[in-house]
């Protein structure tokens, strides 16, 4: 299972990098491998402001749908367009192509309660 160090990561198995002001969030490996094959990711959120923990989209696998949680407050910038045309790019390439939203951050400091990646590896068993 792929956990990389630089970046941070939620409960709700989503890693967060964040550049700047600008944070960009998408699902773990171990969320995606969880999920199974992804079909469809829904975001209709672009453009608007959300609170931490409210959701932004969905993301559809075969057999599930799962809500997906906003990691940090702060406005929706960017959706990952490709995932519209290449859904499985989030089983391929989780932590790369597989990105799913920008956030324009409202409150940074809500980073510091993001998990890292050894307490990521303890919350998943890794």
């Amino acid at each position: 299972m792929n956990i990389p160090v630089e970046l941070k990561y939620t409960k709700d198995h989503e890693w967060v990098k964040i550049e700047g002001d600008v944070a960009t969030v998408g699902i773990t490996d171990f969320a995606q491998g969880e999920l199974g094959d992804i079909v469809y990711v829904e975001v209709e959120t672009l453009d608007e402001t959300l609170d931490k923990e409210e959701v932004f989209g969905t993301v559809e696998a075969v057999k599930t749908v799962s809500d997906l949680f906003l990691p940090l407050s702060g406005e929706i910038i960017e959706f990952n367009e490709s995932l519209e045309d290449e859904p499985e790019k989030v089983n391929s390439d989780p932590y790369g192509e597989g990105w799913m939203i920008k956030i324009k951050l409202s409150n940074p400091e809500e980073a510091e309660e993001l998990l890292s990646d050894s307490d990521y590896k303890a919350l998943v068993g890794a």
